[in-house]
């Protein structure tokens, strides 16, 4: 986690020192490959040092912050930009100083008996073996297309509130406020919920409930009013959809961690490296792809959400038929 801030902060403030798109562009690459080391890293870190229902609870807080800093990072750069396009990168630098001296002082979680060797052989026949375990495809499967429901507001949120929404580059809180109200109020429904439910039902409801939430969201939407060039109460029904689009999706997005670390108990930073591959994969397709092609309107936002929500929970609900045969595979097969 230290090596890869420590690279990402040099390729941040690099990113100042910009003299050109291409140079930017390798700096911003790095950034993400460096990033990537802290986002699983941590993840796994939490399921060393905690099991059950504790590690759940914790994991809801992660993920949480994990959801949200999407979705808090548009409002603050929307600020930034009022400045120097620079100041977002300086922002952000400051920001991961801070982080890295927080994780320095972090004690190791993984006992040393229990380190593999760093060599890229074990790193690669880990990912190997994770990869091609069609328990893992099905469930960073599903994760990936049920948080996509709530992400590609998020992904979207430029076009829907500056072009959808008639609004400016300072009002972004009016669409993520309530999604941020939604990912915390389900994050900590989460967290209550593990001495009361196993985390197989608590999934699978956040499923049913994300296809209900993006189902009243698409009516919501179609019953809006036309587009207005300011903040208008009317709009409000609009807001409310993804609002609880997001509760309903932080009901299982911590849990899903979980289940894909406990997958493979051996291998937890391969099974975290893949289950994120699949999120982040999806998060710029939707942000690259998906976004331009859907936002000609606000109802074929919502509709998109919704397929989303469809193809997530089906997958859950095949890894649930599959698990539940005589013949199952063994958890690590």
């Amino acid at each position: 986690m230290i090596t890869g801030l420590i690279i990402y902060l040099l390729a941040m403030f690099g990113a100042t020192l910009s003299t050109g798109l291409g140079m930017l562009l390798v700096l911003r690459i790095l950034q993400g490959m460096s990033a990537g080391a802290a986002t699983i890293v941590s993840r796994v870190v939490i399921r060393d040092l905690f099991a059950g229902p504790e590690a759940q609870r914790l994991m809801a807080r992660v993920m949480m912050i994990f959801a949200l800093a999407p979705v808090v990072a548009p409002m603050l750069g929307g600020w930034l930009l009022l400045g120097d396009w620079r100041w977002v990168f300086a922002g952000v630098g400051l920001y991961g100083v801070l982080v890295l001296v927080l994780t320095a002082l972090m004690p190791e979680s993984l006992p040393r008996q229990a380190r593999l060797p760093l060599r890229l052989g074990s790193v690669l026949g880990a990912l190997w073996k994770v990869g091609r375990s069609p328990v893992l495809l099905r469930i960073a499967g599903a994760n990936a297309f049920g948080f996509a429901a709530h992400f590609v507001f998020v992904a979207a949120a430029p076009i829907i509130v500056v072009r959808l929404l008639g609004l400016g580059e300072q009002d972004f809180w009016v669409l993520f406020a309530p999604l941020i109200l939604g990912m915390i109020a389900g994050s900590f429904v989460v967290g209550r919920a593990a001495d009361l439910m196993a985390r197989s039902r608590l999934i699978t409801v956040g499923y049913i409930g994300t296809i209900a939430t993006t189902a009243l969201n698409l009516v919501l939407v179609l019953a809006a009013p036309e587009r207005t060039g300011a903040l208008d109460p009317a709009l409000l029904p609009v807001l409310i959809g993804p609002m609880l689009m997001s509760f309903t999706v932080s009901l299982f997005f911590a849990p899903m961690q979980l289940e894909i670390l406990d997958l493979f108990p051996h291998e937890r930073g391969a099974a975290a490296s893949m289950g994120t591959l699949f999120t982040l994969v999806m998060n710029a397709l939707l942000a690259g792809v998906v976004a331009p092609l859907i936002t000609a309107s606000l109802p074929t936002v919502a509709l998109t959400a919704a397929v989303f929500a469809l193809i997530g929970s089906t997958l859950w609900a095949w890894h649930l038929a599959a698990t539940r045969r005589p013949e199952s595979l063994p958890r690590e097969a």
